[in-house]
């Protein structure tokens, strides 16, 4: 076994410290890779807390995960020792089923895929843990290449707040002649911003804040409406063809579903601890759709990555010390970060 040192939570009530643990020998299909940075998810403060479902503890949270491989196993053909490499939210699936044979991993259809961490191995029974840590073991087909052009720390959030956001817009083909409302300004928004302006869409934030305009705008936005304002919500009723909706937060799902236009659809990516209540109304006048998305397959997300690479694309982040990681939680849930904690590994 491979000895490891990392940030754990022991159970729901308690703040992350440093824990030691061991991960799995290099199989013939593993690769190794050392972490350098990972970025700090919503989900992993919503995932400690127990917040969505019981966890399993000790927790390491972390699921945007890049480093530098140090070990292959006799069987990989895809990576060498020195690669640049990433891991996002899922280290295995079955492989063989439907859904993972066309590249949807994400949505396995035998027991779903396996999570970077807070899940279990397919073997049941062996936790798996995640980024918060100094060294990951990963199946072969569940790592990335990540390039050189990129800004590493910078590249670690697009693992999750890229690939959520990408791939609801890729799926839905979203481009020019779109008008592509972005719900919220956070770690998942601003990248829906980068994207969608990237795609050539016509770009509209949606946001409670109305200081996030100059940010919005900054980020490439072309147009940035204050939802807490009536008379704006009325002049935006009616005008979007697609709504991204990235709060994590609960909010109106009606009075968003009012601005979409005729066959419009919004499109979930944020999870609220509660569920939304729609009226079928909201829905029927004006034959709308209400969608959901998680994250994309590995072929997707390696797309996304090369995508980002050409474009020079990455997330606006804060690098972060580790032991500063509670603090940064707290920050985070009062929306003070712009846009997305990284933690340097190397103050573990």
């Amino acid at each position: 076994m491979i000895s490891v040192k990392g940030y754990a939570a022991q159970d729901p009530q308690t703040d992350l410290a440093p824990w030691n643990f061991e991960r799995r020998e290099v199989g013939p299909h593993d690769v190794q890779f050392e972490i350098l940075f990972c970025g700090v998810c919503h989900s992993d403060l919503h995932q400690i807390k127990n917040d969505w479902f019981p966890g399993i503890f000790p927790m390491v949270p972390g699921h945007e995960i890049v480093g530098r491989v140090t070990k292959v196993g006799d069987h990989v053909k895809n990576f060498k020792v020195g690669d640049l490499a990433g891991t996002g939210c899922m280290v295995d699936s079955c492989q063989v089923c439907e859904n993972c044979k066309n590249d949807l991993e994400q949505y396995c259809l035998d027991g779903g895929s396996t999570q970077t961490y807070n899940s279990y191995e397919r073997d049941g029974k062996t936790p798996t843990y995640g980024g918060y840590s100094n060294t990951i073991v990963v199946r072969e087909e569940f790592v990335l290449h990540i390039s050189d052009k990129l800004d590493l720390a910078a590249t670690a959030p697009l693992l999750c707040a890229g690939i959520t956001t990408y791939s609801p817009l890729r799926h839905w083909k979203v481009g020019k002649g779109h008008k592509l409302a972005v719900l919220g300004l956070g770690g998942l928004g601003h990248m829906a911003v980068k994207f969608g302006v990237a795609f050539g869409a016509d770009v509209t934030v949606l946001s409670t804040s109305p200081k996030k305009e100059e940010d919005a705008k900054r980020l490439g936005a072309h147009h940035f409406v204050v939802t807490s304002d009536p008379e704006q919500i009325k002049a935006a009723t009616g005008t979007f063809d697609f709504i991204l909706d990235t709060v994590s937060a609960e909010h109106d799902f009606n009075m968003y579903l009012s601005l979409l236009r005729t066959d419009g659809t919004m499109i979930c990516v944020g999870v609220p601890s509660e569920p939304a209540k729609v009226a079928a109304f909201s829905l029927l006048g004006g034959r709308k759709s209400l969608a959901g998305s998680g994250i994309g397959g590995i072929a997707e997300t390696q797309e996304m990555l090369d995508f980002c690479a050409e474009n020079n694309i990455v997330s606006d982040i804060e690098i972060i010390d580790i032991k500063d990681i509670t603090k940064s939680y707290e920050r985070m849930e009062k929306g003070d970060v712009r846009y997305r904690f990284v933690i340097d590994i190397a103050t573990l």
